[in-house]
């Protein structure tokens, strides 16, 4: 996308075709099968068009995609049940839930089911902790795609003051939490915070995850700053037609901003290049290559 007001807009989708080009080079070099496991309860018409689009996508990657497609009506234990077959078969290497559940099925819980290995997703509790100690770990996607349109914008992060807005446990956390291992002075904040833009005002990266539509303007930004729209809103237009928008007013901000994300078409194209990427690490990791030795008695 060119640049527009001073701005350079960080264009999410053409990063993301550079990711799935690098992935599929990959695969191809493999020498291997790399293959992904989704889960898909019910019909919700969102989370089909999502698992139809995903194949297609992993097609193009040169990635086998198998999808387990339960009943609405199959419920916690059997939906625990086929995640628990997934984790015990050795040819699955990599395992994702897709969303919405139905009604009645705990999300959290249903993903702290999934292998911690096969977890492409990075939503297991054991994923998102390991971000705290910098352990190897396949990493929530999202956050994943967040830090790589900040490293695209060619800001440092060392030293750099760095605004999340919003601490959900696989968004807003795992950011702040990857941008302090870049060394930035990260500062958490939420839509209840007081004067948010006294926060936003002193920060040369803003991170907007609170999933309120508008919520960062541009009069709450540093001229010149890096900021990084992650929500995704359905509101009504004044035409009465719902449409897509984050949780930064892009027409103020993009006058303030150094580098910005549209939404849609920045963040979330690049969350699923993410994905790709940690099912080629989930399925070529060293461990998976070759068996470990047993001890010598």
């Amino acid at each position: 996308m060119p640049s527009t007001a001073g701005a350079k807009i960080l264009d999410g989708r053409s990063a993301s075709d550079e990711v799935r080009r690098q992935v599929a080079a990959r695969v191809a070099s493999a020498g291997r099968r790399v293959r992904l496991d989704a889960i898909l309860v019910g019909e919700d018409r969102s989370a089909v068009l999502y698992a139809t689009n995903q194949a297609r996508t992993c097609a193009d990657a040169g990635i086998e995609y198998v999808l387990h497609r339960l009943p609405a009506t199959a419920g916690e234990a059997r939906l625990a049940a086929r995640i628990d077959l997934l984790n015990g078969e050795s040819a699955v290497q990599a395992i994702m839930l897709h969303l919405p559940l139905p009604d009645g099925i705990d999300t959290e819980r249903m993903q702290a089911l999934i292998d911690s290995d096969k977890d492409v997703e990075g939503v297991n509790p054991a994923n998102i902790g390991n971000v705290v100690y910098g352990r190897r770990s396949l990493l929530p996607c999202t956050a994943l795609a967040a830090l790589e349109l900040i490293h695209r914008s060619g800001v440092t992060l060392r030293g750099a003051t760095a605004v999340v807005v919003g601490a959900s446990n696989i968004v807003g956390k795992p950011i702040a939490v990857l941008l302090m291992r870049e060394e930035a002075t990260v500062v958490s904040t939420n839509r209840f915070t007081a004067d948010l833009a006294s926060f936003t005002r002193q920060a040369e990266v803003v991170v907007a995850a609170a999933g309120v539509p508008g919520l960062v303007t541009g009069a709450m930004l540093k001229p010149g700053a890096v900021v990084i729209d992650v929500g995704i809103n359905r509101v009504p237009g004044p035409d009465g037609v719902m449409r897509t928008v984050g949780d930064v007013d892009f027409e103020s901000a993009v006058g303030v901003a150094g580098h910005i994300t549209p939404v849609p078409g920045g963040v979330g194209p690049m969350t699923v290049a993410m994905l790709l990427r940690n099912v080629v690490e989930a399925a070529l990791r060293p461990a998976r290559l070759k068996p470990i030795a047993a001890p010598e008695p």
